[in-house]
């Protein structure tokens, strides 16, 4: 039988609780989602594996011309989700999200996709 010492089992203990915090946030899912044709798209949601600061964060749209459609930003109460909310539904075609957040453990997080709408 082997026998660790007890500085060592303590060391390993923190080292494996502490991973979590090294972690980045990640986009986990997006309506509509990537790739995907929806109808009557009337906002876009981005929900994250974490809290994120929302004075930090945006969410873009920008139709096949690079044109931006307005959006009205919001957070979920949990701070995990970041929507857009349009005053109208979307007219058919190919948009962009573009989208940044400031995880909680301080990076930066950027990233887009693209959505069609009919």
């Amino acid at each position: 039988m082997f026998r660790v010492p007890v500085a060592l089992a303590v060391a390993a203990a923190v080292v494996v609780s502490a991973q979590p915090v090294w972690a980045h946030a990640r986009l986990v899912s997006a309506t509509p989602g990537d790739g995907q044709t929806a109808s009557a798209v009337r906002s876009v949601s981005l929900t994250f594996s974490e809290r994120f600061a929302a004075p930090f964060s945006s969410i873009e749209l920008e139709d096949a011309h690079g044109r931006a459609i307005p959006l009205r930003s919001s957070v979920s109460s949990d701070g995990k989700t970041l929507s857009g909310r349009l005053e109208t539904p979307l007219p058919a075609g190919v948009y962009r999200v573009t989208w940044a957040i400031a995880a909680s453990d301080g990076h930066r997080m950027t990233g887009s996709y693209t959505f069609t709408a009919r």
